[in-house]
């Protein structure tokens, strides 16, 4: 598969799968594969009121500040305010999980993987770097402007591949730039090595 760019306010808008909100979703592997069935999923949250999360049974979430005032996130496990920009917040999606807003609406940024098929790891890049050979994953700007091989990246834009090993070498282009990378490790074959 070819590497896929995108750009957040052109992505298509979907109701979550509670139908309590909508989000964009950037990637959804693999394709066709629904909300049920997927290996993992990146999408952009728009909050705008308070209710519960959509239950993801055999899901690992993590979830993180983009925009807003944040939210605090509650269920039988922990209690958790989300407000800080772009500290992820890991969470199962097997947990009722109530969402309040602590202000006006929030937009968060939000990786899922199914447990039986892999991992996923969600991390921000501040500074020039090689980052780790990885066969499914997916880059976006949350700030700033990005050097990435013979490409750049403006904020909110991104490029995400499956099935296939990249190596990426990234620079930030503007002051105080931030890169949001997430690698998906599946737990048959092999991973690459650094």
């Amino acid at each position: 598969m070819s590497i896929q760019r995108f750009t957040f306010n052109e992505l298509p808008v979907m109701r979550w799968k509670n139908g309590g909100g909508a989000t964009r979703e950037a990637v959804n592997w693999p394709p066709g594969a629904g909300l049920d069935a997927f290996d993992w999923r990146v999408s952009i949250a728009n909050i705008t009121a308070s209710g519960p999360f959509s239950v993801f049974a055999g899901v690992d979430r993590q979830i993180m500040l983009l925009e807003g005032d944040g939210v605090r996130l509650k269920s039988g496990d922990f209690d958790h305010r989300l407000v800080a920009p772009l500290d992820p917040f890991a969470f199962t999606g097997d947990a009722a999980v109530e969402c309040s807003l602590l202000g006006g609406p929030s937009v968060d940024f939000n990786v899922m993987g199914r447990r039986s098929r892999g991992t996923a790891e969600l991390r921000i890049i501040a500074e020039a770097a090689t980052l780790p050979r990885v066969s499914h994953g997916l880059l976006m700007s949350v700030d700033g402007q990005w050097r990435m091989g013979g490409s750049n990246l403006a904020q909110g834009q991104g490029v995400w591949w499956a099935d296939q090993v990249e190596e990426w070498h990234v620079k930030p282009a503007s002051r105080s730039a931030r890169l949001a990378m997430v690698a998906w490790w599946p737990i048959q074959g092999e991973i690459p090595s650094t």
